[in-house]
């Protein structure tokens, strides 16, 4: 694949310090650095410090990175992350580490960095990235990285606005590698949220508001009014659990290329003056599910207690969820703009939920208020345990 001009101008100005990408979803950020400049500064490094690639776990670093250079040079040039945490890349020796928390770094803290490669730079601890600075300390050292933007009240956009030793390029979706099909598709999905700004655009945006607000403006496109009763597909659980806390249920089925949430079950323990057992939490669960083969119960990972007594009754094969705030959030909202998750009209706690879901409009990172957000947890565990994973509707071929 020729590069484009974008990744040419890159590769023309990248002899700085710090030299950062920053932008779009698909834009072919990465694409230079697996193709160019990583390999360019692996092979021309003198052995003066450490080569270390960094991501926000090795998993991702593997998938974003690695699997992709391998397809591009070949196993022989890109190796296998072994269990010291390091990868034969073209001959030398490097690291390969997560960066989501220092003590992932404690293997080489201390150490001196000659090259550091850094993958998804926002989703990285604070602390992990203020110790790089400090180890990135060879006269030709050099850090190349990319990131889709965040809130401009976060810290890498405030070393971005320093001044240190930096070259930054912004890129938009347009700017990128994607065929016009999907580029026009990720618009029409990211629409209406905070990562329209972030993904399409490539902007430091603050998120604000409504968390769905393309919900609550046209409700009707993403409400299921059809008949519910003998619908035929695959069928799951998903469950928010609650003892003080409401606890919400949702029954889902899956065919069809879409998800439709066709029952639930929301009980509010302080509105009733009650709270229940988790064996009046399992009754609830198997009326919900009445007549139907589940394939699996996803529940909240916090819910061990309740995990645990499903598992007792032998019925139901159940999951923990995973509990990725903001990834559950963008892929809910991606699958809901692309008419693959849909609500029940029935559902109305849900519908309720989702006209008044919010952003933490005084948080410096992104986070929701702790408010009508129990349908929604239970919402997003099921869509990015099950659909994100079973189904890879939300794949998007490693579109970072």
């Amino acid at each position: 694949m020729s590069l484009t001009e974008k990744q040419k101008e890159y590769l023309r100005h990248c002899n700085h310090r710090w030299n950062v990408k920053i932008g779009a979803t698909g834009s072919g950020k990465s694409f230079v650095d697996m193709a160019v400049t990583i390999p360019k500064r692996i092979i021309k490094s003198k052995g003066e410090g450490l080569i270390v690639l960094l991501g926000n776990t090795k998993g991702t670093l593997e998938r974003n990175i690695l699997d992709p250079m391998r397809e591009l040079w070949g196993p022989d040039l890109v190796g296998n992350i072994g269990s010291d945490n390091t990868v034969r890349l073209f001959g030398k020796k490097v690291y390969a580490l997560g960066a989501d928390n220092k003590k992932h770094m404690a293997r080489i803290q201390g150490a001196t960095f000659e090259y550091v490669y850094g993958d998804e730079v926002t989703t990285w601890s604070e602390e992990v990235f203020q110790m790089l600075k400090s180890r990135l300390r060879c006269r030709h050292s050099h850090f190349d990285g990319t990131c889709n933007p965040d809130s401009p009240l976060h810290w890498f956009k405030t070393f971005l606005d320093s001044d240190a030793d930096i070259y930054q390029q912004k890129y938009v979706i347009d700017d990128g590698v994607l065929p016009d099909d999907v580029v026009t598709a990720l618009k029409m999905e990211y629409a209406g949220t905070v990562y329209y700004d972030r993904y399409i655009l490539g902007n430091w945006a603050i998120a604000n508001g409504l968390v769905y607000p393309f919900f609550a403006a046209d409700p009707d496109r993403y409400i299921y009014s059809g008949q519910t009763d003998g619908m035929m597909g695959s069928f799951y659980v998903s469950i928010d659990y609650g003892t003080h806390n409401p606890c919400s249920m949702g029954l889902w089925c899956v065919g069809h290329d879409r998800a439709i949430r066709i029952k639930e079950s929301y009980y509010n323990s302080r509105k009733e003056l009650r709270q229940r057992t988790d064996e009046e939490h399992y009754a609830e669960l198997e009326r919900l599910t009445e007549g139907r083969y589940i394939r699996y119960v996803v529940v909240d990972p916090s819910a061990a207690s309740f995990i645990e007594t499903i598992r007792r009754h032998g019925k139901y094969q159940v999951v923990a969820a995973d509990n990725d705030v903001l990834d559950g959030i963008r892929t809910t909202a991606s699958l809901l703009n692309a008419g693959k998750v849909l609500i029940g009209s029935s559902c109305k706690a849900s519908i309720d939920e989702f006209r008044a879901y919010c952003w933490d409009d005084k948080a410096k990172e992104d986070k929701v208020v702790k408010e009508n957000d129990h349908a929604m947890d239970d919402i997003r565990y099921f869509v990015y345990t099950i659909l994100a994973r079973e189904y890879r509707w939300a794949d998007w071929k490693g579109v970072r």
